[in-house]
């Protein structure tokens, strides 16, 4: 024994080391408490006397009482080397989310650890026989039989409600550190109000009842221990101090009192463990505290564009007090940020009892200067002002990429003919086809005759049928949407007429048959509406004189019901319009 004994101290006095801090990782409130079971997978502890040999499977039995709920349970695995990350728990295939190493020794002999959530299976499953199956190191601990640090395990921890319990506060701590020699873990987010009933767990590794060398297990400075399963001098000893066991080979899973090794109004705790020879891993930390604080915590439920062009946006969300012992108190603060931008502030209305909540709607109008991609966030009691059983569960965020208005080219202005009184009939299809051309199918492009028309989505315009306009110039507006997110552009185009030259006939024929009784000049009538004509015949006597006030020429002499005959007649066209010169021509009548 004593050889062993100077063996291991040899090599354990040469190693060096790498692990994962242990770290808080989870936090409940309420009238909880929590259990461990588990069971090793050695068959002895481990030891240079030892049979390099290890069982693949265990089982062990959950026994809660029948009032008390399962509200989450972790599955933590371990073992030695790198790891083995398939195993079957009650025959169903479980791989970790989280998985931890620590490494020994100079020849790098690794260990590891894995965590899965079975929170459902063993609520479904509730009370009864649990077996770990297919944690197989069979072919790995050979290669560490010879400095006795083989082993594996599992450990599932319970956290339960039950009403009759006090209001406590439990926190998990995990990750993969060792000893020896010393090892020093802070405990953090710790709220004590009452120390009554405080405790603390540890879920360790490689611990041996033989090796007892300067071992200790210091909470806040206080030697502690639990004899005689726990004796003060060897607290990681293969030992379940939950039901008592003492033959839990290279694992440990203890709990002890701390009422006396803390005090009310701390926040941290300091854990310390030291060891002469005995290699041990923790793996998890579980403290539960009498606790009555709030734990404000705050979900974005919905974002919601209303108005794209003015970017303005609905959001909801909701402040919840769950996992909590204490009432959050009225008027928590809520501040909503655009990326760093502070956007508005707004408060809880009434007290939220334990597991209560409450919901939120605003309007908010997002600054341009944050457009497009941008992370919207809220978070509660941002200033501290409540201390909350954890402090770091106060955010909310959402990315968001808001969209765009569709991006349209500037459609040219129209010019049509006048057809009288400064009105021209607009044909529409080429501006729509340039205006749409690449824009995709969610698109809907619509045509009004004013602004006010397209902000008030009244009296659009057919694009398909010729349109007159009603002043001269007239602006057309366009409205192009994407229909699917409500984002919308405008642009708009003038239409205007223009007075185009007149059709002047050569002949006219009025002889009472209904056909080209008068010498209708096209494009004359009101377009020109200062114009003067004179006709002469052939000695230049004026036969008729005309101007837009008056009908075209019937072929009757000036003035008189007279008709003038057969001939040919000659005019001069005054139209008094800048662009123009007077015209003057002939025109052939014929009776």
């Amino acid at each position: 024994m004593k050889l062993r004994l100077f063996y291991i101290l040899c090599i354990l006095f040469v190693f060096k080391s790498y692990s994962q801090n242990v770290e808080l990782f989870q936090q409940f409130g309420g009238h909880i408490d929590f259990t461990m079971i588990g069971n090793t997978m050695n068959q002895q502890e481990n030891g240079l006397s030892s049979s390099c040999s290890i069982n693949t499977s265990s089982s062990t039995n959950l026994n809660l009482n029948a009032s008390n709920n399962i509200i989450a349970a972790y599955l933590y695995w371990a073992g030695s080397g790198s790891g083995d990350f398939e195993v079957k728990l009650n025959s169903i295939d479980i791989t970790p989310s989280r998985t931890f190493a620590d490494t020994q020794d100079t020849n790098d002999r690794p260990f590891f650890s894995a965590f899965a959530d079975v929170t459902i299976q063993i609520q479904d499953t509730g009370n009864g026989t649990y077996t770990l199956s297919e944690l197989d190191l069979t072919t790995v601990i050979p290669d560490y039989c010879g400095n006795a640090t083989n082993f594996a395990g599992w450990s599932i921890i319970i956290i339960y409600n039950n009403d009759s319990l006090p209001l406590n506060q439990i926190n998990i701590y995990d990750g993969l550190q060792h000893v020896p020699t010393d090892l020093t873990i802070e405990l953090t987010n710790l709220n004590v109000i009452d120390d009554i009933g405080a405790k603390i767990g540890f879920l360790a590794w490689e611990g041996d009842a033989g090796l007892s060398v300067n071992e200790s297990l210091l909470i806040n400075g206080n030697l502690i221990g639990n004899p005689p399963l726990n004796p003060s001098n060897n607290a990681f000893n293969g030992t379940n101090s939950f039901t008592g066991q003492s033959n839990l080979y290279n694992m440990d899973m203890d709990f002890y009192d701390i009422q006396n090794n803390i005090d009310i109004g701390d926040t941290t705790a300091t854990i310390q463990l030291t060891s002469g020879q005995d290699f041990v891993m923790i793996n998890t930390i579980i403290t539960k505290l009498n606790s009555q604080l709030p734990d404000a915590t705050i979900i974005i439920d919905e974002f919601e564009i209303t108005n794209c062009n003015e970017l303005e946006t609905l959001l909801n969300f909701t402040v919840y007090n769950n996992n909590s012992t204490e009432i959050l108190p009225v008027n928590t603060s809520i501040n909503i940020y655009i990326n760093d931008i502070l956007l508005t502030s707004t408060f809880t209305s009434s007290d939220l009892p334990i597991d209560g909540s409450e919901s939120f709607e605003l309007l908010l109008t997002i600054p341009d200067s944050e457009l497009q991609d941008f992370v919207i966030s809220v978070i509660v009691d941002e200033e501290d002002a409540i201390i909350e059983i954890n402090e770091n569960n106060n955010t909310d965020s959402l990315d968001v990429s808001f969209p765009l208005p569709p991006i349209i080219p500037q459609p040219e202005n129209i010019e049509e003919c006048n057809i009288g009184f400064e009105t021209g009939n607009f044909d529409f299809n080429d501006t729509y086809s340039f205006v749409t051309e690449n824009l995709n199918v969610s698109i809907e492009t619509t045509f009004y005759p004013s602004e006010n028309d397209l902000l008030n989505s009244t009296n659009s315009i057919n694009t398909l049928l010729e349109y007159q306009n009603t002043s001269n110039p007239q602006t057309i507006f366009i409205k192009v949407e994407n229909i699917v997110t409500g984002c919308f552009s405008t642009t708009s185009f003038d239409v205007s007429v223009y007075n185009c030259p007149p059709t002047i006939p050569e002949a006219f024929t009025p002889n009472g048959d209904g056909i080209n009784e008068d010498f209708e000049i096209l494009g004359l009538a009101d377009i020109f509406v200062d114009y003067e004509i004179l006709i002469y015949n052939r000695w230049g006597n004026l036969v008729f004189e005309g101007n837009n006030s008056k009908p075209f020429w019937n072929g009757n002499l000036l003035k008189t019901n007279k008709t003038v005959p057969t001939a040919t007649y000659f005019y001069t066209l005054y139209l008094n319009d800048s662009s123009y010169q007077p015209i003057t021509n002939w025109v052939y009548l014929r009776r």
